[in-house]
């Protein structure tokens, strides 16, 4: 049995600029961080003693015998890309909801590939996760995704991610001294708005308007730049983190209709009201999580204010998909940790 364990993560700034529909065209920046709540995908070879083939676990137990019966799309296009013939059984387990805006899908993709090439004695890198899932994603299931949750997944940590016309990316880890970090995580607050969304829908709505809305979302990409600058500063992060994201947030809600509802609306005013100096929907728009940036001494009130929605403690993830369970003959004496197996990196 192999089990990788992949974070999901917090975007706060640039979102929209990583859709290929945009950066092949004007390049990109988006920045966020991964945190300690995960997905978790086991996978392990079938024994051929049951009337099914494989047996795939998600919110739907599935067990068909070839793999064009799979209904899930990640493990469908994933099987038969990779050309998967022996039966599998693939179970999924989270901390945190699907389709809440954590990039929970993209978690599944990073996750999935990383446990079957562990299962194939294969050590993926983190860009080849990155790279594959992507692929996966944008060109085998033809999803309207951007390229960040893929990247974030694979690589974990605080860092600036930069898209290049070309296709290609940087990733830039955000270096900050332990006090800093403490004060910015600190200052944010998670809460379930307790709305689920089709992220693709409203992707798509945004992409078709990148040509009406090029002012928006380069307003978006110089807010991701000063927001570096910020987080690299020694100013008042919480105050200065805060204000960028109220105004990135008011600029990313015009993009397309869709982005936010009235309910989300009322939702950010509660928490504005109550002492919040910003914050965003997470994820594409129209419901899952939103993040707030709060002053320490501000969020009782806050907590107070949206008493009705699930507020979730969370700490940054530094280490991206791992595999944490490596028992490939299934005996019981595999190892915790990455597999000491032959290195793959994708060819570019």
């Amino acid at each position: 049995m192999i089990i990788s364990r992949t974070p999901f993560r917090v975007s706060l700034f640039g979102g929209g600029t990583d859709y290929p529909a945009w950066y092949r065209r004007y390049g990109g920046a988006v920045i966020g961080t991964t945190i300690d709540k995960y997905c978790y995908l086991s996978v392990r070879y079938l024994p051929p003693f049951f009337e099914h083939k494989h047996r795939i676990v998600w919110s739907q137990i599935e067990l068909p015998n070839d793999v064009e019966e799979i209904k899930h799309p990640a493990v469908h296009a994933i099987l038969d890309d990779m050309h998967f013939d022996d039966g599998l059984e693939i179970t999924y387990t989270a901390d945190l909801p699907a389709r809440s805006g954590l990039g929970t899908s993209s978690s599944f993709s990073v996750g999935l590939l990383h446990a079957l090439w562990a299962l194939k004695g294969k050590m993926a890198t983190k860009k080849c996760l990155a790279d594959e899932a992507i692929r996966i994603e944008q060109d085998v299931i033809g999803e309207a995704v951007g390229s960040q949750d893929q990247i974030w997944a694979a690589y974990g940590g605080l860092n600036r991610i930069e898209f290049h016309q070309d296709g290609g990316y940087d990733v830039q880890p955000i270096i900050l001294s332990p006090d800093r970090r403490r004060a910015l995580k600190s200052s944010l607050m998670l809460f379930f708005t307790g709305f689920s969304r089709n992220a693709a829908e409203i992707a798509e709505k945004q992409i078709a308007n990148f040509g009406k809305k090029k002012s928006e979302l380069e307003a978006l990409a110089q807010i991701a730049d000063t927001a570096g600058d910020v987080l690299n500063g020694t100013g008042d992060i919480a105050r200065e983190i805060g204000g960028l994201l109220h105004q990135s947030w008011m600029l990313k809600r015009g993009i397309a209709d869709g982005v936010s509802t009235n309910a989300v609306d009322d939702i950010y005013g509660a928490g504005r009201d109550a002492g919040a100096i910003g914050g965003k929907l997470l994820g594409a728009g129209g419901g899952g999580f939103m993040l707030f940036v709060v002053e320490p001494e501000k969020q009782a009130a806050v907590r107070a204010a949206l008493k009705d929605l699930i507020h979730v403690n969370f700490d940054f993830d530094a280490g991206g998909s791992k595999i944490v369970v490596y028992e490939p003959d299934g005996l019981g004496n595999g190892s915790v940790g990455n597999p000491a197996v032959e290195p793959f990196r994708l060819a570019v």
